[in-house]
């Protein structure tokens, strides 16, 4: 059976998170909002316990956590929820950059169309954006920065430390993706300055299909982010629906487990980059890393093996090793990775580029077998 190396599109679910969903699916089926009966105020409690625990993972207040779908759901919240404001306020200019996942990118058109203009900033060849650039944007009309922290295809970890910085005593609201992020580098954004920050509980072993928005208070006061669905009274009106309590438990478990675990993991993550490097310089292959590794988190390698066809290599491949060679979001398009564009990599480079990632259920003896059986075959498909 193949090894899985595409953490960075989904991860598989920690065990304890599962069970601990399927009790909840089991006995706590009640709704959250139902205040009639116990069984509506036991699934309240299970809603309540996992606010906190995520609020605890990225050292925020529960009544900064707002539960969604998912970070893509979050996303949207974030940058359409501020249009009337932004209206009302004639602030009607954003900053963000080039290679933000597309439920940024493509709600920044649509807010294009809606009036607002918005300065896209370039990666460097690094694949790190400036934070000077960024900040030498701003202006007085300027609504909001959204900026990812870690970038999905490239494992780039951005500057968000220093925008947020250059912008908390400022009246720019400032958003954070950090779908690639948390539960990883939990430290850095328990430290960062946002007002807010989106994520996704199935990129660190939770399940898929639920998320987290959170907005930050300034003076007791929440961002005026306006929900962009009617319906309901849930989460105080920025995401109306049903809360799924089976889901929510599980992202609230997911956020114990990493708050938990995140140094023990990252470590181990370093250890099976560097296991990683030493197969591909072992191999004789002729390559080069996609992106600065000072910058880059340790889950992560964006590789170019020159002359070797990424979708051919995938294909010869698959029985060894499950990759990928841009974000799954993209991958029914088949065009060139815009983000490895931006960064000024030559298309036919960007055609031999493939994206590893890993994480703590990754066994480092099967990972030895299979990625060296694929170094094997790509030497046989160099061209």
């Amino acid at each position: 059976m193949a090894i899985y190396l595409d953490y960075n599109a989904t991860t598989p679910i920690n065990s304890d998170v599962l069970e601990c969903m399927i009790d909840v699916y089991k006995n706590n089926y009640g709704n959250a909002n139902s205040r009639t009966h116990d069984f509506g105020a036991n699934a309240n409690k299970i809603v309540a316990n996992s606010r906190k625990k995520v609020a605890d993972l990225l050292n925020v207040k529960s009544d900064e956590v707002f539960f969604t779908s998912g970070a893509t759901e979050s996303n949207n919240i974030a940058i359409q929820g501020l249009i009337k404001y932004g209206k009302a306020n004639n602030k009607k200019h954003i900053i963000t950059s080039s290679i933000e996942h597309h439920s940024v990118l493509h709600t920044m058109k649509h807010l294009e169309e809606e009036g607002f203009s918005v300065d896209y900033v370039n990666p460097q060849s690094s694949g790190r954006i400036d934070y000077k650039e960024v900040l030498s944007l701003v202006r007085e009309d300027t609504l909001l920065v959204s900026i990812m922290h870690v970038n999905n295809e490239t494992g780039i970890i951005q500057p968000v430390k220093e925008i947020g910085e250059g912008l908390k005593d400022s009246n720019v609201f400032f958003h954070i993706d950090a779908t690639q992020s948390a539960g990883k580098l939990v430290k850095e954004i328990q430290e960062l300055s946002y007002d807010m920050l989106s994520l996704s509980a199935h990129k660190f072993s939770g399940p898929q299909g639920i998320g987290v928005l959170v907005l930050r208070k300034k003076r007791y006061t929440l961002p005026p982010v306006k929900g962009i669905m009617f319906g309901g009274e849930q989460e105080h009106k920025i995401r109306p629906g049903t809360l799924p309590v089976a889901l929510i438990a599980g992202i609230g478990k997911a956020a114990e487990i990493a708050l938990e675990n995140f140094s023990e993991e990252m470590n181990s993550a370093i250890e099976i980059k560097k296991i990683v490097m030493n197969l591909i310089n072992e191999s004789g292959l002729k390559y080069r890393i996609n992106g600065c590794e000072d910058y880059c988190i340790p889950t992560t390698i964006n590789l170019c093996l020159e002359g070797v066809s990424s979708e051919a290599l995938m294909v010869a491949t698959k029985q060894y090793c499950g990759i990928s060679n841009g974000s799954a979001c993209t991958s029914q398009s088949y065009a060139p990775s815009f983000v490895l564009k931006a960064m000024g990599i030559p298309e036919d480079l960007i055609n031999n580029s493939i994206r590893l990632s890993w994480g703590p259920n990754t066994d480092i003896s099967e990972l030895k077998e299979m990625l060296f059986n694929l170094l094997e075959i790509a030497k046989g498909l160099v061209f």
